[in-house]
């Protein structure tokens, strides 16, 4: 998966609404990599598909979103 993709196909991607990926958006958990100047869309690079699927895997292993961020900010300080 390379390349540049709106929030509408990371949704399709990882099985997320949009909605949750808006709130993941707002906790801090994924990041943009930019917007589109004439419609300011969203845009996502391959490495918050992987985010995402990560997520999705600890939310259903029972993690809090707390705790994933937690856990997030570990793997960015390594």
């Amino acid at each position: 998966m390379d390349g540049i993709y709106l929030l509408k196909d990371i949704s399709q991607i990882t099985g997320q609404s949009i909605h949750t990926i808006k709130y993941y958006l707002k906790l801090g958990l994924i990041r943009e990599v930019g917007r589109s100047p004439g419609t300011n869309f969203r845009y996502f690079d391959a490495s918050t598909v992987d985010c995402l699927k990560r997520i999705r895997e600890l939310r259903l292993k029972r993690f809090s979103l707390s705790k994933i961020k937690e856990i997030a900010k570990i793997r960015e300080e390594e």
